[in-house]
């Protein structure tokens, strides 16, 4: 009997304390939510960490809110108290994960994880081997959803620190500096494509509306961003993929793996990329890819083989091979500007500028191309005009092509400012106009350029 009475005891007792939670749990919440809202983080935490304890499946507001109370903690302590709220703080990430899995994506927030720890990793006590670890771990755990610039480069620039301190072999390193570097070619691809829409609709002289002005300077902000760790890590890897150390590794490496598409994709890529293209190593990489795995990549590599020998015609008969194997527009963009850059290094400026218009076809948020196509116009200057006003005057029109490439892609706006105002300078001068009373008037450019300029008014 008296275990009857202590069973049904405890039974009434453990429904007071639910019930009790059950309504404390919403004031709390309203409590620490309000604390939150006036930013006074201090007042908000005691309530804030009630609900997080006893119902951390209230709501989302929970993770959402506790994070920037965490945040505001880890600011103002030091030692380790400091190191207190910064584990808390992941695992309050893993917890969010736990109750509210399908709003927190995996490698996202893994990834902040790793990078919280690699900002801290002295006060933390976390060697390279173990953060390397964690992003390794982020990033194989969801791929997509680890989309972070930051977290990208930091995680590429332990790779490269553990193979300079000789824990990581080139092999791992150069694979490595692959996989991010097509990560953020699919990652600019997104945002690209996104943000094309929004440029073609407003070449087409429809205003955007909305929410689209902020969503087109999101993209261009994520694409900046995307650009600077594209740049950060070639710069990371720098002369370790240099010829005297990919020709050894994948002469090595070759009859292991020459039916295996992606290793000879990825091998003639990089000894594309560091202009190892006169090894015999190249030639047998590129064949071996092609016979197994005819592409766009294979087609453009077997192109380049063909402008090694001097055969330019042959070449761009596969590079438009290249491009017609190629079903992805966004690649196909990349793709065209490629070519149009090994025909500008040749001193093929006409075949050049036509790809380079079709790059800025398929993907007018990327400017370079008019870049590429201004410096021909400025390097043409001398031959294609036929008075000395008129090849000074070619300037104006490198210049047009400069400005072009900072208005439709941000990421260039210095650049681009930098090469007009460089234009500028070598055009005629004010002077010179009023010599030739010429103010306003059209001067045809011809050669291979075959365009005109209109004479600045004075």
């Amino acid at each position: 009997m008296k275990t009857k009475i202590t069973l049904l005891l405890a039974l009434f007792l453990g429904l007071n304390v639910g019930f009790a939670q059950t309504e404390e749990c919403p004031n709390k919440t309203s409590i620490f939510h309000e604390y939150f809202k006036a930013k006074n983080f201090d007042a908000a935490y005691e309530p804030w960490n009630y609900v997080r304890n006893n119902c951390p499946d209230y709501t989302l507001a929970i993770y959402v809110d506790g994070e920037k109370i965490l945040e505001d903690k880890i600011e103002k302590a030091t030692g380790a108290e400091k190191a207190k709220f910064l584990n808390d703080l992941i695992k309050l990430w893993e917890q969010r994960g736990q109750y509210f899995a399908s709003k927190t994506p995996k490698g996202q927030y893994a990834a902040k994880s790793c990078q919280l720890m690699y900002d801290n990793r002295d006060l933390l006590g976390k060697s390279n081997e173990e953060l390397y670890e964690c992003f390794d771990a982020a990033y194989k755990l969801d791929k997509d959803t680890f989309t972070d610039p930051k977290s990208l480069y930091t995680y590429f620039s332990l790779m490269v620190d553990l193979y300079d301190a000789g824990k990581k072999p080139a092999e791992d390193l150069f694979n490595k500096y692959d996989d991010i570097v097509e990560k953020v070619e699919d990652e600019v691809k997104n945002y690209s494509e996104k943000l094309n829409i929004l440029i073609e609709k407003e070449e087409a002289g429809t205003p955007l509306s909305g929410k689209e002005p902020r969503y087109k300077t999101f993209y261009e902000q994520m694409l900046g961003a995307y650009d600077q760790i594209s740049g950060g890590v070639d710069q990371k890897l720098g002369e370790r993929a240099n010829c005297e150390n990919l020709i050894p590794l994948y002469r090595k490496g070759f009859e292991d793996n020459k039916t295996n598409a992606i290793w000879l994709q990825r091998a003639a890529g990089k000894m594309s990329e560091k202009e190892c293209t006169d090894d015999p190593l190249f030639f047998e990489l590129v064949n071996a890819y092609h016979a197994l795995s005819p592409s766009a990549n294979s087609a453009f590599y077997l192109g380049i083989l063909k402008d090694k020998e001097g055969k330019t015609n042959e070449a761009i008969a596969f590079y438009k091979q290249a491009i017609e194997l190629e079903t992805d527009n966004f690649k196909k963009a990349k793709l065209n500007n490629r070519i149009g850059l090994k025909l500008k290094a040749k001193g093929n400026y006409p075949q050049a500028r036509t790809f380079f218009r079709e790059s800025l076809r398929l993907n007018p948020s990327n400017g370079r191309p008019y870049l590429s196509i201004a410096a021909m116009y400025a390097a043409s200057a001398n031959s294609c005009g036929d008075t000395t006003f008129n090849k000074r005057a070619v300037y104006w029109l490198a210049a047009e092509e400069a400005a072009k490439a900072g208005r439709v892609d941000p990421t260039l706006s210095s650049s681009s400012a930098q090469s007009v105002a460089s234009y500028k300078a070598k055009a005629p001068a004010k002077a010179d106009v009023f010599s030739c009373g010429c103010s306003g008037q059209v001067i045809k450019i011809g050669c291979w350029i075959g365009a005109s300029v209109t004479v600045p008014n004075l």
